[in-house]
C-alpha cells in the first residue's frame, strides 16, 4: 500500500513536470507583455526579449524563443520519466505500451534509413522529432514557437553538422580534404561552399516553413477581420464589432500550419539528419 502511494506521488510530480514549464512560459509571457499601442494594421514581430546579459563582445539577449525551448525540453523530460516510471518486464500499463511503441517506431525508422550499425542514433532522432514537433505545437498555447526563431533552428543544424563532419573525418583527415578537390581541383570553392551550405539549408528550410505559416495565418486573420467589419459593421450595437468571419476558419488553418506543417517539418528535419550522417560515414 505504501509503495502504491509513493508511486502515485511520483506520478503526480512527473505530471507537474510536464505541465508546469508550459504554464510558467505562458504566465511569463502575460506578465512581461509590453504595453504596445493599439494598431489597426498587421503587426508581426520576432520573439520578445525578456532580459539582456552583458557580455564582453556582444550582449546576450534572452528571448521567448530560448525560454520556451527550455520549457519544451523540461516537458519532454517529464513525459519520458512519466512513461518509463515503474516499467516492468511484462507490460501491464498503457503508458509502458506507449513508451515501447515509441521506441519500436523510432528504432524501425532509424534501421530503415540508416542501417543496423546506426541504431545507436535512435534516441537522438527521437529527441529531434519530439523537440521540433512540440516546439512548433507550443503555438497552440499562445506561446512563441521556438522553431519560428532562426537562431534556435540554426543551433540544431550546427549540432547535426558537427556529427556529419565527425563521421566524414572517420575516413581520414586527408581523405576529407581531398574530397573538396573532387572530381577536379577547380571545383574546390564550390565543394567548400556546399559543405557549409548543409546546416544553412536545413535550418532555413525548417524555420522558413514554420515562420511563413505564422505570417500567412496573421495576414488571413487580419483580412477576415477587415472583411467582417466591412460586411457586418453596420449591425446595431456590439454585433457590428464581432468579427464573424474570423470564427472557424482560423482554427481550420491552424490544423495545417500549427499541427500538420509543424509535425511534417520535424519529420523532414529528422530524415535529413539521418540521410546526411549516413552518407557522411565511410563505407568500411
Amino acid at each position: 500500500m505504501e509503495n502504491k502511494s509513493r508511486s502515485r506521488l511520483v506520478d503526480i510530480l512527473l505530471l507537474l513536470l510536464i505541465i508546469l514549464p508550459m504554464i510558467g512560459a505562458m504566465v511569463l509571457k502575460v506578465l512581461t507583455a509590453p504595453d504596445a499601442p493599439l494598431s489597426d494594421g498587421v503587426v508581426i514581430s520576432g520573439a520578445q526579449i525578456y532580459f539582456t546579459i552583458p557580455m564582453p563582445f556582444q550582449d546576450m539577449y534572452i528571448t521567448a524563443a530560448q525560454i520556451n525551448s527550455w520549457a519544451v525540453m523540461l516537458s519532454i523530460l517529464g513525459i519520458c520519466l512519466y512513461l518509463t516510471h515503474g516499467i516492468k518486464v511484462i507490460p501491464d500499463s498503457k503508458r509502458q505500451l506507449a513508451a515501447e511503441w515509441i521506441v519500436d517506431t523510432v528504432t524501425k525508422l532509424v534501421r530503415e534509413n540508416m542501417g543496423t550499425k546506426f541504431l545507436g542514433f535512435a534516441p537522438f532522432v527521437a529527441a529531434i522529432l519530439a523537440l521540433s514537433a512540440l516546439s512548433s505545437l507550443s503555438s497552440l498555447l499562445g506561446l512563441f514557437p521556438p522553431t519560428s526563431d532562426v537562431n534556435v533552428v540554426v543551433g540544431w543544424a550546427i549540432l547535426v553538422f558537427i556529427l556529419i563532419t565527425h563521421y566524414k573525418l572517420k575516413g581520414g583527415v586527408w581523405e576529407y580534404i581531398k574530397g573538396f578537390f573532387s572530381p577536379i581541383p577547380l571545383f574546390a570553392p564550390l565543394n567548400i561552399i556546399g559543405e557549409f551550405a548543409t546546416p544553412i539549408s536545413m535550418s532555413f528550410r525548417h524555420y522558413g516553413n514554420i515562420m511563413s505559416g505564422m505570417v500567412i495565418s496573421t495576414l488571413i486573420a487580419y483580412a477576415l477581420r477587415s472583411l467582417s467589419a466591412m460586411l457586418f459593421g453596420g449591425l446595431p450595437g456590439m454585433l457590428g464589432e464581432i468579427p464573424f468571419l474570423r470564427i472557424g476558419l482560423p482554427a481550420v488553418l491552424s490544423l495545417y500550419f500549427d499541427i500538420f506543417s509543424g509535425c511534417m517539418q520535424a519529420f523532414i528535419f529528422a530524415m535529413l539528419t539521418m540521410m546526411f550522417i549516413t552518407t557522411a560515414a565511410p563505407e568500411d
